[in-house]
């Protein structure tokens, strides 16, 4: 089930973040995101904290990315890393062009 939501929200050409609202990585992840002007439907901000599948979830981010923490945040179905990871993209110049290959920038 919890492999099944997973997939079912990364499928596209979306940005989607997995995140747990009191994670400071993920506010960190969500800051840097919001800076850039997506169309509608392709950012998707995921609240895992209270899902009953939560567990199941991160056991799922660590099989699929190798990392079971929050964020997980995907480029389409890439998962570039959590908050210092997209940070550093970001810093680098290299986040925009992930953006755009995927067609998620207006």
């Amino acid at each position: 089930m919890a492999q099944q939501f997973v997939q079912a929200k990364i499928k596209g050409d979306k940005v989607v973040v997995f995140l747990k609202p009191t994670c400071p990585y993920c506010t960190m992840a969500q800051e840097v995101l919001e800076k850039y002007k997506f169309k509608p439907g392709h950012y998707e901000c995921v609240d895992i904290s209270n899902h009953s599948e939560m567990d199941s979830m991160q056991d799922y981010f660590l099989e699929l990315t190798g990392a079971r923490t929050v964020p997980r945040v995907f480029i389409g179905e890439e998962c570039i890393g959590g908050g210092s990871d997209v940070a550093a993209l970001q810093k680098s110049g290299k986040l925009e062009g992930k953006l755009k290959s995927i067609g998620a920038l207006q």
